[in-house]
């Protein structure tokens, strides 16, 4: 009874996943979705100059003084991803790898992970398209070894943006995950 159990968590577990992954409702047809899901693949933590950023793996030390060093990956604490997608970048899984040893070394400090979205698309899709996109942060943190009970996700949807703009600019930058270190 034990493994049916187990295998339909990971059933759940994969339809939740694999669901964030595809396009759903007419809402959200897009002729550009592809140009602008290539676009937006870096997206603007790219910009920000990940690349350039010591590796954590790098610091022997895995303290949350890391999170003090502008120099350290886990100094970027937002991630983002394509238009009407919940699926992680190789660069936002290179943070999260980061972030998820650092959390599993100091198993006392808690993060919440807000989902955002940009503003295309209804409320209710938004607010659910953004709890799915928090919950891959989500499933990559604890896949690193982080405790369930250190991660809270919650979805603000379209509701706080980080760019007031309308435009595809604007919008790169509202479709993104914010990690919080919560009591820091």
């Amino acid at each position: 009874m034990g493994i049916s159990r187990s295998w339909g968590m990971w059933l759940v577990l994969v339809l939740l996943v694999s669901g964030g992954c595809s396009s759903t409702g007419g809402k959200r047809a897009d002729s550009g979705a592809e140009a602008d899901a290539q676009a937006a693949t870096a997206g603007p933590e790219g910009a920000a100059g990940v690349g350039q950023a010591t590796p954590l793996g790098e610091d022997p030390d895995l303290s949350l003084t890391a999170l003090d060093n502008p120099d350290s990956i886990v100094a970027v604490r937002v991630v983002y991803f394509d238009y009407d997608s919940s699926e992680l970048s190789e660069t936002s899984r290179e943070v999260l790898i980061a972030h998820g040893r650092l959390l599993a070394n100091n198993p006392q400090q808690k993060v919440r992970l807000e989902g955002h979205t940009d503003e295309r698309g209804s409320r209710e899709y938004n607010l659910g398209l953004g709890e799915r996109r928090a919950w891959s942060v989500s499933q990559m943190l604890m896949a690193e070894g982080v405790g369930g009970d250190q991660l809270e996700v919650v979805s603000y949807g379209e509701e706080t943006p980080a760019d007031f703009g309308h435009d595809e600019t604007a919008w790169q930058q509202n479709r993104r995950v914010e990690i919080v270190y919560l009591g820091r």
